[in-house]
């Protein structure tokens, strides 16, 4: 079953890098204000640049002088079972099996904008009311990811 990754990405601003497996690369989308988990819920995903696999898990500080500079961890991480994918229409809707997200979930890409997405929750067992997203970096988060070495072209 292919996976999916959320990295807590602290660079100019805090957002959440939503990642999917896809056609052996990661597709990845920028969501400045994280996933929710409250059904109707519309957050806006910048589709960013495909990621190689093996970034889905990667955790460390990429350096001053890169793009995204500045500390990347996963938020979230797990399995998921894709329930319909028209990219070209900008469509992709699945079902995650993480830690914190879970459920059916679509992502719809805005009508004449081609980088422009909005990640949904859908009405579900999962779903909830109300939902506030909890960034997880700490000082002790912090200190070990400092230990821990980027790749070179990192996003």
């Amino acid at each position: 079953m292919p996976y999916f990754v959320v990295h807590e990405h602290h660079s100019k601003k805090l957002h959440y890098d939503f990642r999917l497996e896809m056609g052996g690369v990661l597709k990845s989308w920028a969501v400045p204000k994280g996933p929710s988990m409250s059904y109707g819920d519309k957050r806006l995903a910048i589709m960013v640049d495909d990621h190689p696999l093996d970034y889905g898990t990667f955790e460390g500080i990429i350096p001053e002088g890169y793009y995204g500079a500045g500390p990347v961890l996963i938020w979230d991480s797990g399995e998921y079972e894709l329930i319909g994918n028209d990219m070209l229409k900008g469509h992709i809707e699945f079902s995650l099996k993480g830690k914190k997200l879970q459920g059916v979930f679509v992502l719809t890409r805005l009508k004449g904008k081609e980088k422009k997405w909005l990640l949904i929750k859908k009405k579900d067992a999962y779903a909830h009311s109300f939902y506030i997203i909890e960034p997880e970096l700490t000082d002790g988060r912090l200190r070990s990811l400092r230990e821990k070495v980027p790749p070179c072209d990192t996003e």
